[in-house]
């Protein structure tokens, strides 16, 4: 029996930004050793359904693409598949050339057919020569005629390791247009549900995803596939929790797809990510990477890993994120041939085998932030790797018109860093993060933003009281953390309707090189520059007319950590663009602020070890079927 491990497909949406991700009509050349489009060719008027494409008399279409090329390296390491056919189907004369590429990205002609009328052409590959990276991809070349393309797929006639079904669980808080079509786009992909068992959709929020007016329909279409759960606001690891949950339940699945709510999902990503979990020779996480919804070809997560010290999560290649695929595409990008490992992948797409639920448990009662990555080390340290897959993505909004790091998140951001630390950090008292960590709240007291320093001052108090305020606050943390708010005038955004905001210096702008002196301090200069700013807060009492209206302006960008300290006062725009926020020296916050940093974070430190045996001899109850069913029962 043959089976389908990845279709090629062509863009859901008459978009021209996403055609780049799909396939490449353009040429390239390298001039000065960078890669540099020649001719633009790309039409979307030539992509003519989901499996057929228009290639023009004379042109050359390869479908190397992120979404059409097929990751070899990953097939070869994670799984058994060893012989894979590609069938490619035209009509017309024309070239079929088939490609490979090594871990640096150098490509090597693999085989060549020349086809014409109504073809299928098969090429039998074996996946021995990946170890360290590489894809497979083919071109067309269209003779003098129009050539149609009609449609491809890699299969393979080996048998998967695991044949159950997944169950896909989405969370969700007031985000029911998203959601809806989401479903619908599942509804329209049979082929995707023919691998599906139940889809949950975990609503938290007031904007109910089954009072939507289309709502009727998609559920109409789904059927008893669809499952609406509804229950109080537990964050995003509550709402995947109880997709976990129910999964359990499902004595056909093997799998829980978990998916976030504010996304646009690629439907053939979804079949992909289960088809590759069904193969890999041990149960495995397998990630998809996400893409910039408002900014489509632009890829910003690909191998997440968590760095023991400082204990802080990133891009296994930081400086090469974000990618944009409209700029270089997969062939001119050696970097991206490699394999790269991951340590967790993001829960905005991510499938777990239900077997790893059953040994680890459920999603730590944290409610957002490092929920996904303290679950995936957790199940990699039992034996379950994560797999962060090219080819499997989907579009999410991403992080960069967030301001998450000041607002009610800072609260999880630092807890939840801290916990995961002390959970699974292999350095003593956890390396540098307390150090970081009290940097971060020094640099927050030195820019004015003292809402931030409040949360993580509660942070630090509840991970020294001990594991068991994670789920007694799982449903009271954001409240409280939101009321709180209403306390600093810092988090209100201005935003300018009859009267406009100005600053009584006016705006600040700075020469954006790569290297200059207003850039960052370094050295001697970074502790000079904090010590004498630290003291100036602690002393300096800021003047009246700064206090009355901002004494200076800032874009988000010039608005840095070692600028604003220089002024009593500040108008900063919202990372959004959305508005306007005022910061404003308080000499009493900033010492109460010092105080309280220096004391938390030294008790932490002195409590460290013991802190930690508390919460890892705690873990498995935290996240146990029992506790989560106690929590998901008192919320009723």
């Amino acid at each position: 029996m043959n089976h389908v491990l990845q279709k090629v497909v062509l863009p859901q949406e008459r978009d021209p930004d996403l055609l780049p991700l799909y396939v490449d009509p353009e040429t390239w050349s390298i001039i000065d050793e960078e890669f540099v489009r020649v001719s633009n060719r790309a039409h979307i008027g030539n992509v003519l359904g989901r499996e057929r494409a228009r290639i023009v008399a004379g042109r050359r279409v390869s479908f190397g693409s992120y979404f059409n090329g097929f990751p070899a390296s990953y097939w070869q390491h994670w799984t058994a598949v060893r012989r894979v056919r590609l069938t490619v189907r035209t009509t017309g004369t024309a070239t079929i050339l088939v490609y490979r590429s090594n871990g640096g990205g150098t490509s090597q002609r693999v085989d060549t057919a020349e086809v014409s009328g109504d073809a299928e052409t098969s090429f039998n590959l074996e996946l021995t020569q990946y170890s360290d990276g590489g894809w497979m991809w083919f071109d067309i070349v269209a003779d003098d005629e129009t050539v149609l393309f009609e449609g491809a797929e890699w299969t393979t006639d080996q048998e998967p390791a695991r044949t159950g079904k997944a169950s896909i669980g989405i969370t969700t808080y007031n985000k029911p247009d998203y959601c809806i079509e989401t479903l619908r786009n599942l509804a329209d992909s049979p082929d995707v549900l023919e691998l599906v068992d139940r889809v949950f959709v975990v609503d938290q929020g007031t904007q109910r995803v089954d009072a939507e007016a289309d709502y009727p329909t998609v559920s109409a279409a789904l059927g008893e596939t669809l499952q609406i759960i509804t229950q109080p606001n537990l964050g995003g690891s509550g709402g995947f929790a109880r997709a976990m949950y129910e999964t359990l339940e499902r004595p056909d699945s093997d799998f829980v797809q978990l998916l976030d709510d504010d996304v646009k999902i690629e439907p053939e990503s979804l079949r992909r990510s289960i088809m590759f979990g069904r193969f890999t020779t041990s149960p495995t996480l397998v990630g998809g990477h996400m893409f910039d919804l408002l900014d489509r070809p632009k890829l910003h997560a690909w191998a997440e890993v968590v760095d023991d010290v400082p204990f802080m999560w990133r891009n296994l290649f930081q400086e090469r994120m974000p990618h944009n695929f409209g700029e270089t595409n997969l062939r001119q990008t050696p970097i991206l041939h490699m394999r790269m490992d991951a340590d967790y992948n993001g829960w905005w797409m991510c499938l777990i085998p239900v077997e790893t639920i059953r040994k680890v448990g459920l999603a730590l009662p944290a409610f957002i932030k490092w929920d996904d990555a303290e679950f995936c080390l957790r199940a990699g340290r039992a034996g379950y790797p994560t797999v962060s897959m090219p080819g499997v993505a989907l579009w999410h909004v991403s992080w960069l018109g967030k301001d998450d790091a000041i607002d009610w998140q800072a609260y999880f951001h630092s807890r939840n860093r801290l916990v995961a630390a002390l959970l699974h950090s292999h350095t003593p008292h956890g390396g540098t993060l307390l150090r970081h960590s009290r940097r971060i709240d020094l640099k927050h007291l030195m820019m004015m933003q003292y809402y931030p320093v409040e949360l993580r001052r509660r942070a630090l108090a509840d991970v020294l009281s001990g594991p068991s305020h994670m789920p007694a606050n799982l449903a009271t943390a954001m409240p409280e953390a939101r009321r709180v708010a209403k306390e600093f005038p810092e988090t209100v955004v201005h935003k300018e309707t009859d009267v406009i905001l100005r600053a009584r210096r006016g705006r600040q702008v700075y020469t954006r090189l790569k290297r200059n002196v207003f850039d960052s301090p370094e050295g001697v200069m970074l502790r000079w520059f904090t010590a004498s700013t630290l003291l100036s807060h602690w002393f300096h009492k800021p003047r009246p007319e700064n206090v009355a209206q901002p004494e200076v302006e800032f874009g988000k960008g010039d608005a840095n950590w070692w600028r604003l300290p220089l002024y009593d006062s500040a108008l900063v725009s919202a990372a959004d663009g959305s508005g306007k926020n005022i910061y404003t020296r308080d000499r009493a916050r900033f010492r109460r602020g010092i105080i309280d940093t220096v004391t938390l974070h030294w008790k932490l430190k002195r409590r460290w070890p013991k802190l930690a045996e508390q919460y890892r001899a705690a873990l498995d109850d935290l996240t146990s079927v029992e506790s989560w069913r106690r929590i998901f029962e008192a919320q009723r």
